[in-house]
């Protein structure tokens, strides 16, 4: 029985950033280079064996297995090789090592979980910027490549290979081999992991990807990861409860959002084929976020989603209280994506003359009116209050700025209504 090469990809997804963390806690940040060759060979020989045959029933243990042994083959110029073998007790020739027992090995997963939060917030360290984080979580652990990363952050690839290069060389020059971190440098560094894992739902939710209009692995990773957060210590914090919330409710709309395999609009959704069970959970994580005196962007975007999820119709929606949230999100995170947001919804609210003037009283940077999210919002405002001129300017602009054919398919599908 041959497996589809979305099910191949949804295996790699997932595995992908907790072999590199697993291969890194055991060989040290200084052969990631390696390291992240490897478990991308590993890949490639599964996506050719897997497509034939049968998956493992311990997917992870087989991948491990061949990038390790194609770790050493790397490394077997290297001075450090025997280092490495004896450091890590791995057989060099053709004996059984290590990696033979990891098919019946029951705690793997666990393994790799704990070594891919151990180097989560090993690169989430203070003294690396905030943008090298991102860039070197998204394309380590994460698996996105520079141009995923780039559309995503508005940046270019050149900057995503700059920074990645800037994380990587701290890590490489301050890490320890152990992967150790305190308590209190975990829990300073929280804020940072949780952003990560923030941007990893944002890219399936609406994905960059030309391939995908949405890409349900990556937001249940990011799920998954989450929850796993908050069962740590470390974790049980009000912000993390908020974001697994917040990640729970937008993720109970995904069916209903990519019906026909392209993204439908919110008002054209079949809320009856919303998750019930994931907007349960998500309420009930929620909750648990209130239990605190400290509120979050999470915290408040999960509010909004709650309101979607909780609105009985599209024409229910209670968008003054949206407006609202959106306006003490600016006072939390001046974003000028919350901004935009806030005007998509003052325009349900009190109509397109309001929203338009809330973007015309604010100075927008300049990555921002070189967005598609730009002009598509603009666009949108205009054809509504009939200036159908300055519409279709902005509308080509943001058609043409359109990172994906589905998010193309999306703006032609809002526009063909005027």
């Amino acid at each position: 029985m041959s497996l589809a090469n979305d099910s191949i990809e949804h295996v790699f997804r997932h595995e992908y950033g907790r072999l590199v963390a697993l291969l890194v806690s055991r060989f040290g940040i200084q052969t990631i280079e390696a390291i992240e060759d490897a478990v991308q060979y590993s890949m490639e020989q599964a996506l050719f064996h897997w497509a034939k045959d049968e998956q493992p029933q311990n997917p992870a243990a087989w991948l491990y297995k061949v990038a390790i042994r194609q770790l050493m083959s790397e490394l077997k110029g290297s001075q450090r090789r025997k280092q490495l073998l004896h450091e890590h007790d791995v057989q060099d020739g053709s004996g059984r090592d290590e990696s033979d027992s990891l098919e019946s090995n029951s705690h793997l997963a666990c393994e790799l979980d704990d070594a891919f939060l151990s180097m989560l917030f090993h690169a989430c360290d203070k003294s690396i910027p905030s943008e090298s984080q991102l860039v070197f979580t998204l394309k380590s652990l994460c698996g996105f490549s520079n141009t995923e990363i780039a559309r995503r952050l508005f940046i270019t690839e050149a900057n995503t290979y700059k920074r990645y290069n800037r994380a990587k060389h701290y890590l490489q020059a301050n890490i320890s081999r152990e992967l150790s971190l305190t308590a209190s440098a975990m829990q300073e560094r929280l804020p940072d992991v949780l952003n990560v894992l923030y941007l990893l739902f944002t890219e399936g939710y609406l994905s960059s990807h030309e391939d995908f209009a949405i890409r349900q692995d990556l937001c249940n990773e990011a799920i998954r990861l989450g929850m796993a957060l908050t069962q740590n210590q470390i974790g049980q914090e009000p912000q993390s409860f908020a974001l697994v919330a917040l990640m729970l409710l937008n993720s109970a709309r995904l069916e209903a959002r990519a019906e026909g395999g392209e993204l439908a609009l919110l008002d054209g959704q079949d809320r009856a084929s919303w998750d019930q069970q994931k907007i349960h959970l998500g309420l009930s994580f929620l909750q648990q976020s209130a239990q605190g005196d400290s509120i979050s962007r999470y915290h408040l975007e999960a509010s909004i989603a709650a309101e979607h999820c909780l609105s009985p119709s599209f024409e229910q929606t209670n968008w003054e209280r949206i407006v609202t949230s959106y306006g003490q999100l600016e006072k939390l995170t001046a974003s000028p994506l919350h901004k935009l947001n806030k005007a998509v919804a003052m325009s349900h609210w009190k109509g397109a003359k309001e929203a338009i003037a809330i973007l015309k009283n604010e100075d927008m940077p300049d990555w921002l009116l070189r967005s598609y999210h730009w002009h598509a919002v603009l666009a949108d405002l205009q054809y509504q209050i009939g200036e159908h001129n300055d519409a279709l300017v902005n509308a080509d602009k943001a058609m043409n700025l359109a990172p994906s054919s589905h998010i193309k398919a999306l703006l032609k599908a809002r526009y063909s209504r005027y």
